[in-house]
């Protein structure tokens, strides 16, 4: 598929395909957990599902600002991403790694969700059809071109926790701003 698909494509459909996975997330957050609050209780020990209607219940306007949230971090790791290909001033690979594979290991929990709740989750569908496909591809293509290696995989990979923060944050934003 590099063949007919440069790196630079690759690495800029990032941002494409994470607002193709946000939309379905924005749409159907709210109406899902208005609908599936009682499921989440009979599945979740109390505590747990407390907390995930906490987190979660927030309107589709909210949901939308805190997608922004993150938006600026997965559009500023592009552009470094982009830089680095390109042996630009501002070039770095780790960040854009880093973001990538919390993009990708973030579908995983959607098919879970899917799975342990029996009902598609808002991001399950978009995380099996785009966001699997699309990271398999930018990885494979990133390592043969020797952009990244598993080393620095590896390296990165511990700091994805460091986006569940930020993710949180992106959340209370959502929820003070509107």
């Amino acid at each position: 598929m590099e063949q007919w698909i440069g790196i630079q494509t690759l690495i800029w459909l990032f941002p494409i395909m994470f607002i193709l996975h946000d939309f379905e997330e924005i749409i159907m957050c709210e109406k899902w957990l208005n609908k599936n609050s009682i499921i989440l209780y009979e599945r979740l020990p109390k505590k747990i599902a407390d907390r995930v209607m906490q987190q979660f219940s927030m309107s589709t306007a909210q949901f939308a600002v805190a997608v922004i949230v993150i938006f600026m971090f997965v559009s500023s790791s592009t552009f470094i991403a982009n830089q680095y290909v390109n042996q630009g001033p501002f070039g770095d690979i780790y960040f854009f790694t880093i973001v990538t594979l919390t993009y990708f290991l973030h579908a995983f929990t959607h098919l879970a969700q899917s799975i342990f709740l029996r009902s598609i989750t808002p991001g399950a569908l978009t995380s099996l059809i785009i966001v699997i496909p699309y990271s398999l591809i930018l990885y494979r293509s990133l390592l043969i071109n020797k952009i990244i290696t598993w080393d620095i995989i590896f390296v990165c990979l511990p700091f994805c926790l460091l986006l569940i923060p930020v993710a949180l944050l992106a959340h209370w934003i959502g929820k003070k701003v509107i």
